[in-house]
């Protein structure tokens, strides 16, 4: 029971990289799936399409960078991992929006990729056009990095 402090940070950490990191991999592959059909028929646009298919990635980036603090905040990546119950619980809760933020932005993200790559592929001049409507969604999942980032430096601060 001594470490269960750091035992729920950690798990937060986890959450974060691996929650992020599932809907980035889903949604890449739909996207990719869609950027495939379009270069079948013309290669041309191959460029173009990638660029729309690796934007759902990020939110596995931002996941991993919440894991990476997490763990140095916490002394896993150094220092000594010795923080309380109460801690323990602060550090998990900062870590969930960037998990289920970054879960969830990435699979709709992958979607509005995939309706872009349709544009794209009907009319490649509008591509410009076309990364604006995922990228929108790329707004929460920058907002649930920042509200993770926040919290997780202000737990240093919280005496508990």
């Amino acid at each position: 029971m001594e470490n269960m402090g750091v035992v729920l940070a950690l798990t937060g950490a986890v959450l974060a990289a691996l929650f992020a990191g599932i809907g980035s991999a889903v949604g890449v592959g739909i996207a990719g799936e869609a950027a495939a059909g379009v270069v079948t028929e013309d290669p041309n646009k191959f460029s173009k399409v990638l660029v729309l298919q690796l934007l759902p990635g990020t939110q596995g980036i931002y996941g991993l960078l919440i894991g990476f603090i997490t763990l140095t905040q916490i002394g896993i990546m150094g220092g000594s991992a010795d923080i309380s119950l109460a801690k323990g619980f602060l550090y998990l809760a900062a870590c969930l929006p960037m998990a289920f933020v970054g879960w969830f932005s990435a699979i709709k993200q992958g979607k509005a990729a995939v309706a872009s790559i349709g544009l794209v592929a009907k009319k490649p001049d509008q591509f410009g056009k076309a990364m604006i409507f995922p990228a929108m969604v790329e707004t929460y999942a920058i907002l649930a990095l920042l509200i993770s980032i926040l919290a997780i430096f202000g737990i240093a601060g919280v005496n508990v």
